[in-house]
């Protein structure tokens, strides 16, 4: 099988590691299926389209919509490659799946609104499916409504005409699109599960997302409701696009 790739922003050794190994488990894939980049530390490769079987973006730092004079050098670096890729990745319709972060530059290329407007805390979510994510082979097998871990400062507000939105929940009204039949992102995060995001909340909790005497309530919100469908997700885009 042509291996797939997870390019990946977090500097923190432990959540980037696990967040490979949570990719891996539900993905179904071994680590040599699975060649990762840490963008953060080195430059994007220049990737063959045609050796690989897709493309993942895991969650991360950088936002979209941070003001420009305060992006770092390296945040404007990884910036510019994800356009140059995504350029690429659109025009061929690559099969991609960008989760939190790779919501952001995705949209961000096709020129979505992204803003602070929908931003959610760390927290469960309900997520319900459109009429097109109904019949979306990616949210194959998913229920209508399903909850999923979210928290995000910046959100998209507005799709432009050619994206499909395929999710939504209450709080952020773009929880997934489609750009052309291969391309996807996500707001929530497909790769969660419980114990993986208890290490975000740890390792992030001096990063804004909520504030220190916030700690423990946030801790309670993702044990709110069970987090168990959102991998198939990532499942779906295997069995798909493995080749």
């Amino acid at each position: 099988m042509k291996p797939f790739v997870l390019l990946a922003t977090r500097a923190e050794d432990g959540p980037a590691e696990e967040e490979y190994e949570l990719f891996l488990r539900h993905a179904g894939l071994a680590p040599r299926d699975l060649l990762r980049v840490r963008l953060e530390r080195d430059r994007m490769p220049r990737l063959d389209l045609d050796a690989i079987s897709g493309i993942f973006v895991g969650g991360g730092p950088y936002n979209a919509s941070d003001d420009p004079t305060v992006k770092s050098p390296v945040q404007r670096r990884v910036e510019a490659e994800f356009a140059s890729l995504l350029t690429d990745v659109t025009s061929r319709d690559t099969p991609f799946l960008g989760a939190c972060y790779g919501i952001g530059t995705l949209g961000a290329h096709i020129g979505a609104t992204i803003d602070r407007r929908h931003g959610e805390p760390i927290s469960v979510t309900e997520v319900s499916l459109t009429e097109a994510g109904r019949v979306d082979p990616l949210l194959a097998g998913l229920p209508n409504a399903f909850s999923a871990f979210v928290g995000h400062k910046e959100a998209i507000s507005a799709l432009p005409a050619d994206a499909t939105l395929l999710a939504s929940s209450e709080r952020c009204p773009v929880q997934m699109f489609r750009v052309g039949r291969n391309v996807y992102a996500t707001q929530f995060h497909p790769e969660l599960d419980l114990a993986g995001i208890v290490t975000r909340i740890d390792a992030y909790r001096h990063h804004g997302y909520f504030e220190p005497h916030e700690f423990q309530a946030t801790i309670d919100a993702v044990h709110r409701a069970p987090v168990t469908q959102t991998g198939a997700v990532l499942r779906n885009f295997v069995a798909r696009y493995a080749r």
